[in-house]
């Protein structure tokens, strides 16, 4: 078991995933590490090819106890027996969204380095708001969300807060104080093997 005050993990998954090769990869990371939720963030926009995915990712992580949300589809959450959503566009979209789920689904919002996005979303109801990128990346804008902002969030605001994007050793070391979670995805999925980079770019939380 973590310590009550560690951050806890959301996996994120690749945007392609291997259809053989990954549900045995997952059941290694979540075999090997403790994690709480696992998010669905799939390039296609196939259908057939996101229900497989899911299906399959499902069996592995319900398997084990192991919520997961599916980034973007709130459609699709029931319909392929998921968790929840994770919504990439702020609070736009939490009301409906708790709405059309109900008050047991996992509704989370991204809000890139923006506060007053993240306040938004919280009081839309989500169940937690990420911020991100929190390393530096030549993706996007290059703008990052500062240590000051998980530091704010995690005195002032009782809604969960995600740090997630281009995370490094000495990034997990500073702001495992003051985020609730870690989503990490890209860093590991590259190794050959997942599980033990992700317990290595953990170890600074002890």
């Amino acid at each position: 078991m973590l310590p009550a005050d560690r951050p806890r993990i959301t996996l994120i998954s690749p945007p392609v995933p291997d259809p053989l090769l990954f549900p045995d990869q997952l059941a290694a990371v979540l075999d090997g590490v403790e994690i709480a939720c696992l998010r669905l963030s799939l390039a296609s926009r196939d259908l057939d090819l996101i229900a497989r995915a899911a299906d399959a990712c499902r069996a592995v992580a319900h398997a084990r106890d192991v919520a997961i949300v599916i980034d973007t589809h709130l459609l699709l959450v029931e319909r392929l027996g998921l968790d929840g959503v994770h919504l990439p566009d702020g609070a736009r979209g939490v009301r409906a969204a708790r709405k059309d789920l109900g008050a047991d689904a996992i509704i989370g919002a991204f809000a890139g380095t923006t506060r007053h996005e993240g306040l938004g979303a919280g009081e839309a109801g989500a169940d937690y708001v990420a911020f991100g990128p929190v390393g530096a990346t030549p993706l996007g804008t290059g703008a990052q969300a500062p240590f000051e902002l998980f530091e704010w969030w995690s005195e002032m605001i009782e809604v969960p807060v995600i740090a997630e994007g281009a995370l490094t050793l000495d990034l997990v070391e500073k702001l495992g104080p003051v985020t609730d979670f870690f989503a990490i995805g890209d860093e590991v999925w590259s190794a050959d093997d997942p599980a033990a980079a992700l317990r290595a770019l953990l170890a600074p939380l002890g």
